[in-house]
């Protein structure tokens, strides 16, 4: 297999890393303090932020702030300062399975995100090496399966909390762009029956109301049969069903893991592909960079690369007024 390559026009040269963990913030409420993992560049100022949810696998620290090293050092080594924490679902916790919002937590994962943006400056009491460094006025998020779950809320989707009734709303109006790893689609008859069971709360999944900028990132073979029944068109729904501006990347022969951003060498990769890592590292990461600095080609000259390429993956754009397409049939109310 050929080397990953990183093309010098598009993506700015790396720089060491520092990586701190745990970190914790106190958390009133939460069955356990919050736990995060802070990765930095060791130089640079005016540092944009960007928050990384993990998934919900079955590996024991994948699922923590441990995992996907791939993405997390790539991202921190070219600029961002990543914070990454251990979701009430890891198994790093081994709750109770009786704790309130068990096994997925899917509401406590987004409010743990608002937390960490809350608690900057413990952040950076607890990693002196930050003090000064970052720029709060430029926040992104990302999460790959589960956690893209959890940032589609962040970013604005919405749904029926099926405890209560209750649309909703956590939004998180400091996060200015996102990126959406093999995310969950819509809900209602998109859903396997066993997902149906399990995961209520994904039944009224709501993107119409979706506005923060995003990227949409899918493998073309991963059709998550144990979620939904519309295969791997299913992932692509938080770009299809929400309004612009979002941009949808298409990783042709990619399964869920995405080549295996979760984490190196790991067994549950069934699509390992490092080349196919160093696509989504490179063109997340240039997505991310001109959302959040105005201005910055990188995002254009990154499509532009993939488009003069060997044809891995596919990128489609939107205009910023794009709606939200009509799911004719498939009305919220009736899913």
């Amino acid at each position: 297999m050929s080397a990953p390559t990183h093309p010098t026009a598009v993506v700015s040269p790396p720089t060491p890393v520092l990586s701190v963990a745990p970190v914790v913030l106190p958390a009133p409420g939460r069955p356990v303090d919050l736990q995060v993992r802070v990765s930095a560049p060791v130089t640079g100022s005016d540092l944009p932020l960007l928050l990384l949810s993990h998934g919900q696998g079955y590996s024991n620290h994948l699922s923590s702030l441990n995992g996907y090293a791939p993405l997390a050092h790539y991202w921190a080594a070219h600029g961002f300062v990543v914070i990454q924490p251990t979701h009430l679902g890891s198994r790093t916790l081994a709750l109770d399975p009786a704790t309130p919002g068990a096994p997925l937590f899917w509401r406590s994962r987004a409010e743990d995100m608002t937390h960490v943006l809350d608690g900057l400056d413990v952040l950076e009491e607890a990693v002196p090496q930050l003090s000064g460094r970052l720029d709060r006025s430029r926040v992104a998020v990302a999460g790959h399966s589960m956690g893209g779950h959890t940032a589609s809320l962040l970013l604005g989707a919405r749904l029926t909390d099926p405890d209560d009734g209750t649309e909703v709303d956590l939004a998180e109006p400091r996060v200015g762009a996102g990126v959406l790893l093999a995310a969950p689609g819509r809900g209602g008859d998109a859903l396997s029956p066993s997902a149906a069971a399990t995961m209520p709360f994904s039944l009224t999944t709501d993107f119409s109301r979706m506005t923060t900028p995003a990227l949409v990132v899918a493998g073309d073979k991963d059709d998550s049969a144990h979620l939904t029944v519309s295969g791997p068109e299913w992932h692509a729904d938080p770009y299809t069903l929400s309004p612009g501006p979002k941009s949808l990347l298409t990783l042709f022969g990619a399964g869920h893991g995405l080549g295996g951003v979760a984490g190196y060498d790991v067994a549950e990769t069934t699509d390992e592909d490092p080349v196919r890592v160093a696509t989504v590292q490179r063109l997340t990461w240039a997505y991310l960079r001109s959302k959040l600095c105005p201005g910055d080609t990188a995002w254009q000259r990154a499509r532009d690369d993939l488009a003069a390429g060997p044809g891995r993956a596919r990128s489609v754009g939107s205009s910023p007024s794009r709606p939200a397409r009509p799911s004719a049939g498939r009305g919220r109310a009736r899913w």
